[in-house]
């Protein structure tokens, strides 16, 4: 990206509503951070900037003090007003599956924001986000779904007396099987909520979930329901060069935690979510308390086995430039730095074919790490696309038919003759 190009997406970026800045404590004994039960295996600067969401009905800009609300966990409640469990059966397959999604309805013929979560994370990766968006368009709803082995949707078999409860089921995370899934959350809420028609919809996906977002636009299955859609810190080229060096991030993170509130500070301290509001919020669906677990002392492990995704990461970057270049739609890209784009969208971008906002004070977790931001470009995305506030001009056969509908009603007119 040229510097021109760098120096505009900085004077954007001043425009955008500001976020206070968050205090961290620091370990005692000195600053040098340590996960959770595991050796000193991070190297991240803990003076960067993080954020906090201001709210009028909770304490969150209260100072951070072990044992106190810095790491409790807030609920999905707190930020949605509904959750749904919408029941899918694939008898291909003998797998029934239990989405869930939590949702915030639209109303006065609002869009709905749809918002699919990475690898490994959960539908309230979006709660803070949705909250701002709200605050910024109240007519507008937010969807946000937990994919299949991942937060509270869980896989399992049609016919349970085909085996026990501790039957393992071969994890399917293929594109194509999540994209179906999409679309399938989709159609469903609007037949639980008893939407005549969908709401006008744009897609808004990180990381995996860009890739997601980005296969159901090219699909088309949405039709002219689909305004728009966006991708969060994802591009096919640097996903895929970061697949490398995916395992070795795998085995330096914690695999276990003594508690849910550790768990969160862990992610906090590691930067690796540096908005501890969101944090308290998404965390918390991304682990659970094992009944037996092999370490007493620390219960609390992941949900999603990122290890056992390995097969599907391939699958899920390959073409993602091309597709996200060609579907319809509007298209927003959002990085949380410049060096991420790889060499067909740095044509796309010079040629005019989707809108870039770049957030260098975020790391991965771009809507988490700046929900404020994120929230804002995300809602002037969807006025720049909404089709209701396009004013187009009449077309000539409406104009003919208006003209010989006023000559019938106000009589036949001839030749004018004078008194």
């Amino acid at each position: 990206m040229s510097e021109l190009q760098k120096s505009c997406a900085k004077a954007k970026l001043a425009k955008l509503p500001s976020e206070a800045p968050l205090i961290f404590e620091q370990p005692a004994g000195g600053s040098t951070m340590h996960p959770i039960g595991e050796s000193d295996n991070d190297s991240s600067d803990a003076s960067s900037t993080a954020t906090a969401v201001p709210s009028p009905t909770r304490q969150l800009f209260a100072r951070p003090n072990r044992g106190s609300q810095a790491s409790t966990s807030l609920t999905w409640a707190d930020f949605f007003t509904q959750e749904l469990h919408l029941t899918q059966t694939i008898p291909s397959t003998n797998l029934r599956i239990a989405h869930h999604i939590y949702l915030i309805p639209p109303s006065n013929s609002g869009p709905l924001f749809v918002m699919h979560h990475g690898a490994g994370s959960s539908g309230l990766s979006f709660a803070v986000c949705a909250e701002e968006i709200r605050k910024i368009l109240p007519k507008a709803g937010v969807l946000s779904l937990d994919a299949r082995d991942h937060g509270n949707t869980e896989v399992g078999r049609i016919d349970s007396s085909a085996g026990d409860g501790d039957v393992d089921i071969n994890i399917d995370l293929s594109l194509e099987t999540l994209s179906r899934d999409l679309e399938f959350v989709i159609r469903e809420t609007q037949t639980k909520m008893g939407w005549e028609t969908l709401p006008d919809i744009v897609l808004v996906g990180h990381s995996l979930g860009g890739a997601v977002v980005t296969d159901v636009a090219k699909k088309g299955d949405l039709g002219h329901k689909l305004l728009a859609y966006a991708v969060l810190d994802v591009v096919e080229g640097s996903a895929m060069d970061a697949l490398q060096s995916m395992e070795k991030y795998l085995a330096t993170r914690p695999t276990r935690f003594p508690s849910l509130s550790s768990g969160i500070e862990w992610h906090t301290r590691s930067r690796t979510i540096r908005n501890r509001t969101s944090a308290r919020v998404s965390v918390p669906s991304l682990l659970f308390e094992k009944g037996t677990p092999t370490d007493l002392s620390r219960p609390w492990v992941w949900r999603t086995n990122l290890n056992d995704t390995k097969p599907f990461w391939e699958n899920w970057f390959i073409g993602l430039s091309r597709k996200f270049l060609e579907a319809r739609g509007g298209k927003l890209l959002i990085l949380a730095g410049t060096d991420r784009l790889d060499k067909d969208l740095m044509i796309g971008q010079m040629q005019g074919k989707f809108q870039l906002q770049i957030f260098p004070e975020a790391g991965h977790f771009i809507q988490e790490d700046q929900p404020a931001k994120t929230a804002q470009v995300l809602v002037d995305f969807y006025k720049r696309n909404d089709r209701s506030a396009l004013v187009l001009p009449p077309k000539v056969a409406d104009i003919q038919a208006s003209t010989a509908m006023n000559k019938g009603v106000g009589g036949q007119q001839g030749p004018i003759r004078k008194p």
